[in-house]
């Protein structure tokens, strides 16, 4: 893989700790957005090396709409698949975006909201890097900012998000987040050990690279745009911790139980030990061991007794659970880089204190568009895969708190019989989401010459 050229999110896992910015960009004129790529080029990071340095990185990716508002060529602009080009709001009924997830429920600058063309995301392991670079980035962009009418700018500033997680890298729910992503052959980085089996084609991830079929997939043309880039799914989230910790307590009879119903949840102890290792108690040790906390299957546990069919991590990733064909599963992979904003709420919270605490969901796939949008309609918004009925994913599914409707209810299979919990709410809300290109570095050059 030529991993000079491409970007350093796709392959590189986020630093611990981490601190980092989204902005999100409107290119109100052409010639100035080239200019600023041109400007800001030296400071994307490739792949190659970038583990050693650790310095903090700066990705850029774009929408449809904003290669279209940088003057990319229309030939080129139609090699992109339909998907993108339609855009996360349009692709509501496939992604099952309904009810209080609807695009119309969205803020700015999302979806139809507003105009996202360009974004740009710097990340580092510490406050120090992440400031410095984002500095710099804010120095490149402000000659081309109008202060006193920002839409007579050459380039808008829509949105300017920070992020960041201490060294315990928790979501806000406080569960270990990010342990589990795909090793991908030819990147040179070697994941802790797992049952997943060989590493996964390079074109599953990166464009221009043999697939899991052995057959290099359309890309968008020319190949200096194409090759060595891929695609982001981005999808906003405002978590209520606080109605997920009461939902525990007023389902439970004592702190033990309900620590053992959040980790049902969610597939994983706080500690991110996965419950088929440690079905009956957390186990920090295990959580900690990065060759031990991945490493595990579920076809020892076929009734789910460990680990419920429709827990969080059991959905999203079903291993090698019966019915399940390994290949099958690696083609619904996807490299995550997720990052979390706000605080986290200890598990005795159950009142909203009205902050802003949740979840930027980031995944990369050579066909993300597609892929996210099985994994939500299938096995987040569905239990059919599982026998589960209309029983949703409890930690990401559209839920109504109706204690009478199937779509509610989360089953823990038990013995002697299993038990249901029903009146689950939505808690995690979607307030917005895009489609974005993540061009290579060539390509971002290649972008920034054109005329």
């Amino acid at each position: 893989m030529q991993l000079e050229d491409i970007q350093s999110i796709i392959l590189r896992d986020r630093p611990t700790p981490y601190y980092g910015t989204i902005v999100a960009l409107k290119i109100n004129n052409a010639e100035a957005g080239r200019q600023l790529l041109k400007t800001v080029l030296p400071d994307v990071t490739g792949s190659k090396a970038w583990h050693k340095d650790m310095q903090a990185t700066l990705s850029i990716v774009m929408t449809y709409d904003g290669l279209e508002a940088l003057g990319v060529p229309r030939s080129s602009l139609d090699s992109f698949p339909e998907s993108f080009k339609a855009g996360m709001a349009k692709r509501a009924e496939k992604l099952r975006d309904f009810d209080i997830n609807a695009p119309e429920n969205w803020a700015a600058p999302f979806g139809d909201k507003g105009d996202i063309h360009v974004g740009a995301a710097i990340i580092a392991d510490s406050k120090e890097k992440w400031q410095i670079k984002l500095k710099e980035l804010q120095d490149n962009i402000q000659s081309y900012i109008n202060e006193d009418n920002p839409a007579n700018g050459d380039i808008e500033i829509l949105m300017e998000h920070t992020f960041g997680s201490d060294n315990n890298v928790k979501n806000v729910f406080g569960y270990r987040d990010g342990i589990s992503n795909p090793e991908i052959q030819g990147s040179g980085i070697q994941t802790p050990p797992s049952l997943d089996g060989e590493a996964i084609a390079a074109g599953e991830f990166v464009l221009g690279y043999k697939g899991e079929a052995g057959t290099i997939a359309p890309m968008p043309q020319p190949e200096v745009l194409g090759k060595n880039g891929s695609f982001m799914v981005l999808r906003a989230y405002n978590s209520h911790v606080a109605a997920f910790n009461k939902f525990l307590k007023d389902n439970t009879q004592s702190d033990e139980e309900a620590e053992l119903l959040g980790a049902k949840m969610w597939g994983r102890w706080r500690s991110g030990a996965p419950l088929v290792l440690s079905p009956e108690h957390d186990d920090k040790k295990l959580g900690d061991d990065p060759n031990r906390n991945n490493n595990f299957g579920y076809k020892d546990d076929p009734y789910g007794k460990k680990c419920p069919f429709g827990a969080h991590a059991r959905r999203m990733n079903p291993r090698d659970s019966k019915d399940f064909i390994l290949s099958d599963v690696r083609l619904h992979r996807i490299v995550r880089r997720s990052v979390g904003f706000g605080e986290a709420l200890s598990p005795d919270v159950t009142e909203d204190d009205g902050k802003e605490r949740g979840l930027f969901f980031i995944g990369i796939n050579a066909h993300a568009m597609e892929t996210v949008e099985f994994l939500q309609s299938q096995w987040i918004n569905d239990g059919n895969f599982m026998s589960l009925g209309e029983e949703k994913d409890p930690m990401l599914g559209v839920h109504h708190g109706d204690k009478d409707a199937a779509a509610d209810t989360f089953t823990v299979p038990a013995d002697p019989i299993r038990q249901r919990y029903h009146g689950i709410e939505t808690f995690n809300t979607l307030y917005g989401g895009e489609y974005l290109f993540i061009p290579s570095l060539s390509a971002l050059e290649w972008i920034s010459e054109l005329s």
